[in-house]
């Protein structure tokens, strides 16, 4: 039977894309081994860039070996992200590099670039059986600092890693039940246009 949060699209994709989806409940009983976690960054090291400035950084930190890091992470999350997160083996900060190395000038792309390197990670984690779940609802300023992000970078998300788990562990109600609903998209007619945009 086929998981309630695989997707059913309209038309035929890859099957890591109809597989992806971003839970909130994680098994606390799986690490996710050092080279498990080489291996999403190393597909995010291959993801296009203008220039090939290549913005985007990662801080790990992972409850089993870098507890004080991983706990520091957790506490910069707002307390819906906590109740669930605190689950995950792993807690990413994903920051962007705002200004080109090469030039004394703004990167303007360097978020849709540093969000280009997080979807190759995230299919190659779904590719190893791993979930990636982002997080836009934390203090930027509390993950600055405990992630000890220089000036220069913006914090863009805090990821939380692992292998699903069972969305009863869940604390509450509402994600139990997010959880285990199928996913809807908007229908490709909303948002993509031939020729020109669609007139309402």
């Amino acid at each position: 039977m086929s998981h309630p949060k695989h997707a059913r699209p309209d038309h035929d994709v890859h099957e890591l894309i109809r597989r992806r989806w971003s839970p909130r409940a994680f098994d606390t009983h799986r690490e996710v081994s050092r080279a498990e976690l080489l291996r999403l960054f190393e597909a995010a090291r291959w993801a296009p860039s203008s220039f090939n400035e290549q913005p985007w950084r990662f801080v790990v930190a992972t409850r089993a070996h870098t507890p004080r890091d991983f706990d520091a992470l957790l506490a910069a999350l707002d307390a819906r992200n906590q109740s669930w997160a605190k689950a995950a083996p792993v807690l990413v900060l994903v920051a962007a590099q705002l200004h080109l190395a090469r030039v004394d000038a703004a990167n303007a792309h360097a978020l849709y670039d540093t969000g280009e390197a997080m979807a190759l990670l995230t299919l190659q984690a779904t590719a190893q059986g791993l979930a990636v779940r982002q997080m836009q609802g934390f203090d930027a300023a509390r993950a600055r600092e405990a992630a000890d992000v220089p000036p220069e970078f913006a914090v863009v998300v805090i990821a939380a890693i692992g292998y699903p788990g069972d969305p009863e562990d869940l604390p509450l109600e509402k994600h139990r039940e997010a959880e285990q609903s199928p996913r809807a998209r908007r229908p490709l007619s909303e948002f993509v246009f031939d020729g020109r945009w669609k007139k309402t």
